[in-house]
């Protein structure tokens, strides 16, 4: 099921060298990454304290995040991000390449 997406979230590209690509996220109330798969493994750093949704899998998974908060994912897993909340939802995302 989609998210009633308002509209995309803002990349920003910060590094895009030899062993990483590292993408600053910022989404408006409402904003979705769209669906997407990384083929890269990777690491998320939370900047903002927020509300933050994913869907995969057909599962929906809603939780609060506070800034510093940190995951990582293996690449290939097919999602959408969204931001449920009525404040900003910043995040930067570390990508591994081999």
């Amino acid at each position: 099921m989609p998210f009633d997406s308002t509209g995309p979230a803002t990349p920003t590209q910060l590094v895009d060298d030899a062993r990483t690509r590292v993408t600053r996220w910022d989404f408006a109330p409402g904003n979705t990454t769209g669906w997407h798969k990384h083929e890269m493994d990777y690491v998320i750093v939370i900047l903002t304290d927020a509300k933050m949704a994913y869907e995969q899998n057909g599962e929906v998974i809603e939780r609060e995040v506070k800034a510093g908060d940190t995951y990582a994912r293996g690449m290939g897993i097919e999602h959408d991000v969204f931001n449920p909340g009525p404040g900003m939802l910043s995040f930067i995302e570390v990508e591994l390449k081999d």
